[in-house]
């Protein structure tokens, strides 16, 4: 009966086997000298095999270990084992057909795309689509590319690495307010509203939120239901992104409930500016609530909606009062920002895609901005436009051209210099004061967007450039590894430092506004941003042999914020997690690189014995230079997030005594 198949980041056996084990048909270590020949005495002349490759056929892809498996079977590979070679073999040689006569091509400027899309399983089990572009894809590639280089971990071995984490609605709810809240506090509340949707939404004017939450006020004020709504939903978001209390979370599930009911209770029969305001926010509301198809779905909602009001036609606003004009013109770049947004950390297609008017942005009826509001709305608006472009011509090919990324940068720096000082000064403000708050999350939002599409552009480069990076690094003295196969393209090793350079840049702008005591307890889009630039950071350390202080200042920079984050999100606590365990897997490939290092100072002579020839797993439980800290920080973790299942994470096979020593389990003489 044959043995079931095993996907390669799940097998036991070593990356490379030497030539001694190989020969003899046993079990090898996979370091060199391995352990058996240093056993048995032949650690001088332990040295790695050369791989042998098949000649692929039309129904087979090759694989590095020489065998093939058919096309039924196969599913898009994710490691970076074949980067070097990739980039320099023809399209037959791609498609499985071998021409032994084809004359090797110079290395094309482009790469192809090593993410793929994903389908992951929701809260009730149903498959929904992650793109290529998405965070999440991307992570599934470093973490096959870690079980690669230094086998199965913590990070790359998850038994709910096909879950698309999210919450569950809370039950909870209360059917009333004990206490009926003060102007103060309902002032409290907007307040951190609008400073939570600084530089994102605009949708209501302060004189149209604040007569509306005054609503709240007085309860024998006569309101439309839709107004009515809409003061539920704007409190509910900045209870939300208040600091944790008990009256707080009570208040924040009271308003949001009593909103969404309203919002289901007939308003989606007729299409209203109002209507979509509410469902704008609502979709705002579940990505800090972590139920990011939600979110998708509402922003759907509104999306349509405003496509029969005519919001999008931006040409036609002679038709409706001046004023009216305003109103429209921002609720509609308000949705289409949050729409590209989330379409881009999701990787999935935009609600309004192709719904953008033909004309230029300038012609948004939105006559010179003067407040900062509308200011950083009208750059959101821009720069979401170029983020729309990023995905249509970087991610829709197989592969990403680098004239093509050039050009995007281009129109990225271009936009970058002509913001107004508004949006790149801080405020001459006490930052005590709550309008500077919000002028510096709004900065800070309106940044990170610029460096988070920077990233979007240039991570299949830095893909590229740090696959042959890791295979010089652990095949480089190997005389199967050719030197042409070891070369980076020099275009794509400058997209690749732009890609870090934007990631320290984020890290750095938003540990500014963390240690100023400005961020607010729940940031529903930052920490995506945060988590997308942890990764990118986490991914170039990988590929190192020492740390580079720089990088690994803005990863730990990284981890502190959500940490902080994860107080009151669960979507944090999970970013925290990984990133946590990502360090951990760079720990142990230094400490193994190191070991390598040391092991070949001397042809002559090696060492013989060692009780700290351990799995370095075993010994690091604190990630990068935090040898007294836990590997996850549990107590950051909301105790009563509803639902909140974090990913247990196997510890295979990194349990039980037949693993502490290496080499010494399942070993046969």
């Amino acid at each position: 009966m044959p043995r079931p198949k095993v996907h390669p980041a799940n097998r036991l056996r070593a990356y490379k086997a030497c030539l001694a084990c190989r020969a003899t048909k046993k079990r090898c270590s996979g370091t060199f000298p391995c352990s058996k020949c240093v056993r048995l005495g032949r650690a001088d002349t332990c040295v790695p095999s050369p791989r042998t490759t098949q000649r692929p056929t039309d129904t087979t892809h090759p694989l590095e270990n020489g065998s093939g498996v058919s096309d039924s079977e196969s599913r898009p590979t994710t490691t970076l084992s074949s980067i070097p070679l990739t980039d320099q073999v023809d399209h037959n040689q791609l498609s499985g057909t071998s021409h032994s006569t084809a004359e090797p091509r110079p290395v094309s400027p482009e790469t192809l795309h090593r993410t793929h899309p994903r389908m992951l399983r929701n809260l009730r089990g149903e498959r929904v689509y992650v793109g290529k572009a998405a965070s999440l894809s991307f992570l599934q590639l470093v973490r096959d590319t870690v079980a690669q280089y230094i086998g199965p971990s913590q990070f790359s071995h998850n038994v709910k690495s096909e879950d698309m984490l999210e919450t569950e609605t809370p039950h909870d709810i209360p059917p009333s307010l004990d206490d009926t809240l003060d102007s103060y506090q309902l002032l409290g509340y907007y307040r951190a509203y609008s400073s939570a949707t600084s530089g994102f939404l605009y949708v209501l004017s302060d004189a149209e939120a604040m007569d509306i939450v005054d609503g709240l006020i007085d309860p024998t004020a006569r309101q439309d239901k839709t107004k009515m709504a809409l003061a539920d939903i704007i409190i509910a978001i900045g209870a939300q992104s208040t600091k944790r209390a008990p009256s707080t979370e009570r208040a924040e599930r009271f308003f949001f409930s009593r909103a969404q009911r309203s919002a289901f209770e007939g308003m989606l029969e007729n299409p209203s500016l109002e209507l979509v305001r509410l469902f704008l926010l609502m979709s705002f509301y579940m990505l800090g609530a972590c139920r990011r198809n939600t979110a998708f779905m509402y922003l759907g909602v509104a999306v349509r909606a405003a496509v029969a009001l005519g919001l999008h036609l931006t040409e036609l606003a002679d038709a409706v009062p001046s004023p009216e004009q305003h109103q429209r013109a921002r609720v509609w770049m308000s949705a289409y920002i949050l729409d590209l947004l989330v379409s881009s950390i999701l990787g999935r297609p935009a609600a309004t895609v192709a719904l953008r008017s033909d004309s230029e942005h300038s012609s948004i009826r939105y006559t010179q901005p003067e407040s900062h509001m509308a200011m950083g709305l009208l750059a959101s608006y821009k720069v979401s436009g170029i983020l729309e472009e990023v995905i249509a011509r970087m991610y829709s090919k197989e592969g990403a051209s680098v004239d093509v990324a050039e050009s995007l940068l281009a129109k990225l720096k271009q936009w970058s210099n002509g913001l107004p000082g508004p949006l790149v000064e801080p405020p001459d403000l006490d930052f005590d004061e709550p309008a500077a708050r919000r002028h510096i999350i709004g900065n800070l939002h309106i940044a990170c967007t610029y460096h988070f599409a920077v990233i979007i552009v240039t991570r299949p480069f830095l893909i590229s450039v740090l696959g042959v990076r890791l295979a010089r690094l652990h095949g480089g003295s190997v005389d199967w590894l050719s030197g042409d196969s070891l070369r980076e393209e020099p275009a794509h090793s400058n997209l690749a430092t732009a890609c870090t350079d934007s990631a320290v840049y984020m890290i750095q702008t938003c540990s500014e506004v963390y240690r100023s005591g400005l961020l607010l307890g729940n940031m529903c889009i930052l920490k995506a941003f945060v988590f997308a630039a942890g990764l990118v950071l986490g991914f170039s350390m990988f590929s190192r042999r020492e740390a580079d202080p720089p990088l690994d200042q803005a990863y730990k920079e990284a981890l502190e914020i959500l940490r902080v984050l994860s107080e009151q999100s669960a979507q944090a606590a999970h970013y925290s997690e990984i990133l946590n365990y990502l360090g951990n897997a760079i720990a142990e490939q230094r400490q193994q690189l190191m070991h390598h290092s040391q092991q070949n100072k001397s042809r002559y002579v090696s060492k013989l014995f060692s009780l700290d020839d351990r799995r370095p797993s075993m010994e690091i439980r604190g990630g990068l230079d935090t040898p007294d800290r836990p590997l996850t920080d549990t107590s950051a973790i909301p105790p009563d997030a509803n639902g909140m299942q974090l990913p247990v994470w196997d510890s295979f096979p990194f349990i039980g005594e037949p693993f502490q020593l290496q080499g010494r389990g399942n070993e046969t003489s």
